[in-house]
C-alpha cells in the first residue's frame, strides 16, 4: 500500500486518555496515516514534573479511564499517578515529525504507551530523550516551539475546547473517541 499525504487534521493531547484510545483506534483502522497529528495542549498548567493526584482529581483520573476501558475494550491502559504537562512531549514529536514523519509517528504512539500503559512522566526530559532513541538526533528547539504554537492556534480556531479533535479537509469536526463505526462512517464521507 502506498503512503498518503495526510489530508485530516487531529488535534491530540499525551495526557487525555480518549486521544490515546482514538489514537490507537484510528492506527489499527489503517486511517492513521491519513491523518496530521498535531499535539496541543489541553491542560497547559499541569506541573513538571508529573504530580500524584489525590482527591477529586484524582477520583476523576479514575473514571476518565474506567469511561475509556467501556469505550475501548481490549485498549491496554493503566491508571497513571496523575497527569503531566505535555509542552515538552509535544515539542518533541513536532520536532520528530517535521525531520521525518514515519520516525514521528513513532514516537507519537511510544509516548502515548509510556504514560498510558506504564504511568511514565512524559514532562522529563530523560524520559522524552529514552522515547526519542533511535528516531532522529536532537532537542526540540525554537523552530518546534514555534510548530507547537501554530498548532495550538489553529486548534482554539476550530471553536473546539476539547480533544480528540479530527479536522475533515472539508472543515467538518469528529469531536471525541467516538465508536469504531461512526470513525469510519466520517472518513467515507469526506474523502
Amino acid at each position: 500500500r502506498r503512503p498518503v499525504a495526510p489530508d485530516y487534521l487531529l488535534y491530540s493531547d499525551f495526557n487525555c486518555p480518549f486521544c490515546y484510545a482514538l489514537h490507537e483506534r484510528l492506527h489499527e483502522l489503517q486511517l492513521l496515516d491519513r491523518c496530521d497529528w498535531r499535539g496541543v495542549q489541553h491542560a497547559p498548567h499541569l506541573p513538571r514534573p508529573m504530580q500524584a493526584w489525590e482527591g477529586s482529581l484524582g477520583a476523576e483520573l479514575r473514571h476518565e479511564v474506567a469511561v475509556v476501558q467501556r469505550l475501548a475494550s481490549g485498549l491496554p491502559i493503566a491508571l497513571p499517578s496523575g497527569k503531566p504537562n505535555t509542552g515538552p512531549a509535544i515539542e518533541r514529536a513536532g520536532h520528530l515529525l517535521m525531520q521525518d514523519r514515519p520516525q514521528g509517528m513513532a514516537f507519537v504512539k511510544r509516548t502515548y504507551r509510556a504514560f498510558w500503559c506504564n504511568g511514565e512522566d512524559i514532562s522529563d526530559p530523560v524520559v522524552l530523550s529514552r522515547l526519542a532513541e533511535g528516531l532522529g538526533g536532537g532537542e526540540a528547539g525554537d523552530e518546534s516551539h514555534r510548530v507547537a504554537q501554530e498548532w495550538d492556534a489553529a486548534w482554539h480556531e476550530t471553536g473546539q475546547a476539547g480533544v480528540p479533535l479530527v479536522v475533515s479537509p472539508g472543515g467538518v469536526l469528529l469531536v471525541g473517541c467516538v465508536p469504531t463505526e461512526q470513525v469510519q462512517a466520517f472518513f467515507r464521507l469526506h474523502d
